[in-house]
């Protein structure tokens, strides 16, 4: 669509969960419900219409290595948008991926620095990592270089036990959190085990990643304090594969893990019966490809998800969680049109008929 065209989105435009409109108008990039001046002239597409889709915990720059290059990056991004992702919010990436900030085609990045990890407590080449002595600086350092988020590993396998545990000592990770706050940054962290949870909510942590270590008596305090979990069920699933490969050496985390994905379903139903916010997400860069949101979608609908909150966990509510506009009067038109109804099989998201992105049709 060239610069200045005028495109016209009718059939259905899923404005939110409870507002559905007939038609929307793209005009100098922007969205708006009134009829242009120009609207003769317009190109019309019938279909399915709903806001950008959102990967709430994605890795732009980074694969199972470490940091990858620009083209990588690039690919990875392109991937993301070409699948309806034009919002990503990076839970940690060890590239400088901010040129992708001056490239209109590609999605919109929401970063949260680099992983902060203890000491040999996470993947090689991912993480800062650091003792805790050294948490708030590091903390305070990722929440002015990120775009108002920072991730902490709040657990990894400790090789004294031979088992997940928690990294963080409470009075520092809860000193780290309040920093990142002063500088106007929340904070998520990496969490596959119980008893890392509460302590992190009690330190007035934002979100929980994967939180396969929810339990009936954490839930209640995630709900209490709307603390927001990502389930990111696509990398659930790989559980099993990880707990066979690392049985031998560190059997008790092996079958821990097993577990905890023996569970899953049951685990972020539980917290969705008891109001804790819930969003997608796919963890992709690191071991898994780019491009699932879809997947990760159908896997909140098996978790017992209703179809409108596993919806909105990629649409309306997340872009509202993460403060950036959806299909409003006066909004970059970040959008995509499917040729049916997302909420009669949500596995139409895995096929958009038409991407656009700050106003400007990409796919």
């Amino acid at each position: 669509m060239s610069e200045g065209a005028v495109l016209h989105l009718k059939g259905r435009v899923l404005v939110g969960p409870d507002d559905v409109r007939d038609e929307l108008w793209v005009i100098d990039g922007r969205v708006t419900f009134e009829r242009p001046a120009l609207a003769r002239d317009a190109r019309t597409v019938t279909g399915w219409v709903l806001p950008g889709l959102v990967d709430a915990h994605c890795h732009v720059g980074l694969d199972a290595h470490g940091p990858v290059d620009d083209a990588t990056s690039e690919k990875q991004a392109l991937t993301d948008r070409d699948a309806g992702t034009l919002l990503v919010r990076d839970a940690g990436s060890p590239s400088d991926t901010r040129w992708i900030d001056d490239r209109p085609d590609l999605p919109r990045i929401i970063r949260a620095g680099r992983h902060i990890a203890r000491t040999r407590r996470y993947i090689r080449n991912y993480a800062h990592e650091i003792e805790p002595a050294d948490l708030v600086a590091y903390v305070a350092q990722e929440a002015r270089r990120g775009d108002g988020w920072v991730k902490l590993v709040g657990d990894w396998i400790d090789r004294s036990t031979g088992d997940l545990a928690a990294c963080w000592p409470p009075g520092e990770v809860a000193a780290a959190i309040a920093e990142a706050h002063r500088l106007g940054a929340r904070v998520t962290a990496h969490c596959f085990a119980e008893e890392s949870l509460a302590p992190l909510v009690e330190a007035g942590i934002d979100c929980i990643e994967h939180a396969t270590g929810l339990t009936e008596d954490t839930i209640p305090l995630f709900a209490e304090r709307q603390v927001a979990i990502v389930p990111t069920l696509v990398n659930i699933a790989t559980f099993p594969q990880l707990a066979a490969g690392g049985e031998t050496k560190f059997p008790r985390w092996a079958d821990h893990m097993r577990r905890l994905h023996a569970r899953r379903y049951d685990t972020v139903r539980a917290a969705y019966d008891a109001g804790v916010p819930i969003f997608a997400g796919t963890d992709a860069g690191g071991s898994l490809p780019h491009g699932l949101v879809a997947d990760e979608v159908a896997e909140l609908m098996k978790a017992g998800l209703p179809v409108e909150a596993a919806l909105s966990a990629t649409t309306w509510g997340a872009r509202d969680w993460l403060g950036r506009p959806g299909l409003t009067e006066g909004a970059s038109a970040d959008l995509v049109v499917y040729e049916a109804d997302p909420r009669a099989d949500v596995r139409v998201l895995a096929a958009p008929r038409l991407v656009v992105l700050r106003g400007r049709v990409v796919g």
